[in-house]
């Protein structure tokens, strides 16, 4: 086995990766412009630690065509040679086959409620019939700022989310959940829709409620989202809530994912500064981000060791159930693959 090492922040304990093991990254923002001078070498290298598919969420309407064109550049990647150094060109095309398999949700995310029309879920019911996604996200309730808890607001986020759900429900597909500072208003309209968890799948994405909201969550049918948030030792309420989760429902209800740029394991961490990228900017929300712990899709196996320390379940063990809840929740037969 072979160390990473990575520079260590906080509290974090020095860990060693196990073996590659397959993983799913369930929710990326691998689109995103922050990407763009590195973004076919960050997916050979997701490849090489076991990442074998990934899925690129939408937030703003204006953004979703960029999502298609990053799969599209991962499925055919045609880049010139001066941007990949590590690679020839001709290397490159042989070996492009080597890279996760992209896939997609487009969601009008709460956080930009002031940006999204009528007209954006015109758009997006439009975009559904023609391409297909995988699932439909981000979406919720963010009462995060004072700003996001007006009532005009609140009125408006609440609109937006039932709209996507009922999209969800017309297409059958599985939804991925944004729920910040708001846990009880997305559970009571979850309570009260068509939208079944349990038929169609889902996933509360980066899960940051308590204890009993964790398993309200499960119970509806949704999987938990693991960020690199568990990798902090001082994110107590959090691992409470997951290990409250595992205890009744056990490991099934969890998946991982990385939501790169954001949420950085705190071992790979090269700075303090901890602030979310979410809305900085206008355009490029992660603008600058190379300089404020730019998550990557080759950390998400810090995430699975953590886990696995924290469960008390093997790294194996656990990295397989992961990939069959992932599955479950998204609503597709990827067969567990064997790594050479």
């Amino acid at each position: 086995m072979t160390a990473i090492n990575h520079p260590i922040i906080g509290d974090a304990k020095s860990l060693l990766l196990p073996p590659v093991l397959p993983l799913i990254d369930t929710h990326t923002h691998f689109d995103a412009p922050v990407f763009d001078g590195d973004r076919m070498i960050q997916a050979q290298q997701a490849y090489e630690c076991g990442i074998r598919h990934l899925v690129l969420l939408g937030y703003v309407a204006r953004h979703f065509k960029r999502l298609y064109v990053t799969q599209q550049a991962l499925t055919q990647p045609s880049v010139p040679q001066s941007s990949v150094p590590q690679l020839t060109l001709p290397e490159l095309t042989t070996q492009h086959s080597l890279l996760p398999h992209a896939h997609i949700a487009v969601g009008l995310h709460p956080f930009y409620i002031d940006q999204h029309t009528e007209n954006h879920l015109s758009q997006m019911a439009q975009l559904i019939e023609q391409c297909r996604p995988l699932a439909i996200g981000e979406i919720g309730l963010d009462t995060f700022t004072p700003a996001m808890k007006q009532p005009e607001m609140l009125a408006k986020q609440q609109y937006f989310f039932k709209a996507q759900l009922d999209m969800a429900v017309q297409h059958q597909l599985p939804v991925m959940l944004h729920i910040r500072k708001a846990h009880a208003e997305v559970l009571a309209i979850l309570k009260t829709h068509d939208y079944d968890a349990h038929l169609l799948g889902g996933i509360a994405h980066s899960f940051s409620g308590g204890e009993q909201e964790a398993k309200a969550f499960v119970k509806l049918g949704f999987k938990l989202g693991v960020t690199g948030q568990i990798t902090n030792p001082n994110a107590k309420k959090l691992r409470r809530s997951i290990c409250a989760a595992v205890a009744k429902y056990g490991v099934n209800c969890l998946v991982i994912e990385t939501d790169c740029p954001d949420m950085t394991p705190v071992m790979c961490q090269t700075s303090n500064y901890t602030q979310s990228a979410l809305g900085q900017h206008a355009d490029n929300e992660w603008h600058g981000a190379e300089g404020q712990n730019r998550n990557v899709p080759s950390n998400l196996p810090w995430v699975l060791l953590t886990l696995s320390e924290l469960l008390n379940v093997a790294p194996a063990d656990i990295a397989r159930q992961l990939w069959q809840n992932s599955t479950h929740a998204l609503q597709v037969d990827w067969s567990y693959p064997g790594l050479n």
